[in-house]
């Protein structure tokens, strides 16, 4: 009996393959880098992360997909991608605020 595995295709999409991924990803931050990648596995190993997490079969497949490649595991895809970017990364998300000291985000008030 043969393993199946669920990866994301270049169209973001999941789909049954008889490889596994070769490189994991994060479906809400949109990064994807190598299984063994030090930043990945503490995040694993913090919690949470695993149920968002995605495989590909090749950086092609990830990148399709609108994925971007680690700075940690990929530094030098990292830096073409975000020489492309512009020096912009993306990541930030629209309701950022500036941060306390505490790393927390400080968000404006609503007014009314």
């Amino acid at each position: 009996m043969s393993q199946t595995w669920i990866l994301v295709g270049p169209d973001g999409e999941p789909y049954a393959s008889a490889q596994p991924g070769t490189l994991g990803g994060h479906r809400r931050s949109r990064i994807f880098g190598r299984l063994d990648c030090p930043g990945g596995l503490r995040a694993i190993a913090r919690g949470g992360y695993v149920t968002h997490r995605v495989f590909f079969l090749t950086e092609e497949h990830a990148r399709a997909a609108s994925y971007r490649p680690c700075a940690v595991c990929l530094p030098i895809a990292y830096a073409s991608w975000k020489a492309q970017q512009g020096g912009v990364s993306g990541t930030e998300p629209l309701h950022a605020g500036r941060r306390r000291r505490t790393g927390r985000a400080v968000l404006p008030r609503p007014v009314g």
